[in-house]
């Protein structure tokens, strides 16, 4: 019989929840220092309400520094593969999973199917912590009401009891103290590409993307659809991606907070007005900023594959695919953009649109990965702007 460990998440507020470790080991109590910082089991605690999925949540880079609750209640029961994986195109250098710890009601430890391996491997070759059989509703109404919150998972070797002694809750309180809030921290550095990479070279039209930690399926959405790629470095010039003479600039989601990400801001107010432009996620944030909007954190923020979305030009609602507790302030967005994406549930902004500039954005993952497929369409919809855009200077040029 497999020997269950104890093991305690605990929040900042001293909420603790008492369970049973799988996965790799997360730190212990003794190991605990304020300056460690380790992102292994410790991070913003926020809540996902997929109820499948999981792989490609674990492997999104926007994850990266954050413990992710799955509200559903069982997962894993049908294993892990790494065909799965969302890590971007340079991702082989990596670790295999992004987000720093995982949280369960339920871990299914069963057999899976030929060819995969369980969540808990998976977990294990990921050097990533999770924790399971602890109350997720109880944990998920207390992040929504309060806020989400920086968490760690954590053991006390040799114990087995359902609640740590006050001296190691206290160690455990100063460490999450001194840990860095997802206000004001900058994780691209962690994820994305350091490297130029040429995906499909043959292809059209040719998209530059900025890679801040892009998904995996943005560069599968973009190849199936006979783009060739060339993935940048975020912290790219603005000269060098321009001398790609690509057809646009694609700026990808990320982790973290946007407002810290100046190089990468500046760098796409530079190249306003000069390409098409479309961004995704953190792209859609620091597009923002880069025509003057700001960036607040949400409470919770927006976590999942079920969240539905507001077409303003149509008023049509779909439903999406979404993961950031970051949002672009509506009364700063400068006049000339509008919002062209709203949230159905909170009325915060999904999307904008600058006709004039050719600048379109999505809060949300129209790539999903995991999630519905409703909104792949606005991909079509920029290549079919990039294409006017190319008739138009050929017809200009003709004459």
């Amino acid at each position: 019989m497999k020997v269950r460990k104890r093991v305690f998440l605990i929040l900042e507020d001293a909420s603790v929840y008492a369970g049973y470790g799988f996965g790799a080991e997360p730190l212990s109590v003794d190991e605990l220092h304020p300056a460690s910082s380790d992102l292994r089991s410790a991070g913003e605690v926020v809540f996902n309400t997929a109820m499948s999925g999981y792989h490609e949540v674990l492997t999104d880079p926007s994850y990266s520094g954050q413990l992710v609750v799955m509200t559903y209640p069982h997962i894993g029961n049908y294993g892990a593969d790494p065909a799965w994986s969302e890590i971007g195109p340079d991702g082989e250098g990596g670790r295999s999973v992004k987000a720093a710890g995982f949280v369960l009601r339920s871990n299914y430890d069963g057999p899976v199917p030929d060819g995969r391996i369980t969540l808990d491997e998976f977990l294990k070759q990921g050097d990533v912590p999770g924790i399971t059989d602890i109350d997720t509703r109880r944990l998920t109404l207390h992040l929504r009401d309060t806020g989400s919150k920086t968490g760690l998972i954590v053991h006390k070797p040799g114990f087995d009891g359902a609640e740590l002694p006050a001296e190691d809750l206290s160690r455990i309180q100063e460490y999450l103290a001194a840990f860095p809030t997802m206000v004001g921290r900058n994780l691209v550095g962690m994820v994305g590409s350091p490297r130029l990479i040429e995906l499909n070279p043959d292809g059209s039209p040719h998209i530059a993307l900025l890679d801040c930690g892009s998904k995996a399926n943005i560069v599968r959405e973009l190849t199936s659809r006979g783009c060739r790629v060339t993935v940048v470095p975020s912290s790219t010039d603005p000269a060098d991606i321009l001398a790609l003479g690509a057809d646009a600039v694609l700026a990808s989601n990320g982790p973290g907070d946007p407002a810290v990400l100046e190089t990468q801001t500046q760098g796409l107010a530079s190249l306003l007005g000069k390409t098409p432009m479309f961004g995704i996620c953190l792209g859609h944030q620091l597009i923002s900023q880069a025509l003057g909007a700001k960036t607040v954190k949400m409470k919770f923020g927006h976590h999942g594959v079920n969240h539905p979305v507001r077409d303003e030009r149509t008023g049509k609602v779909f439903v999406t695919s979404q993961n950031h507790g970051f949002t672009v302030d509506e009364a700063s967005l400068p006049d000339g953009v509008q919002v062209w994406f709203r949230n159905a549930n909170d009325q915060s902004i999904e999307g904008i649109a600058d006709d004039g500039r050719g600048i379109y954005t999505a809060q949300f993952h129209p790539e999903s990965a995991p999630g519905p497929h409703d909104s792949s369409w606005i991909f079509d919809a920029f290549l079919d702007v990039i294409a006017a855009r190319q008739r138009t200077r050929q017809n200009g040029e003709s004459k």
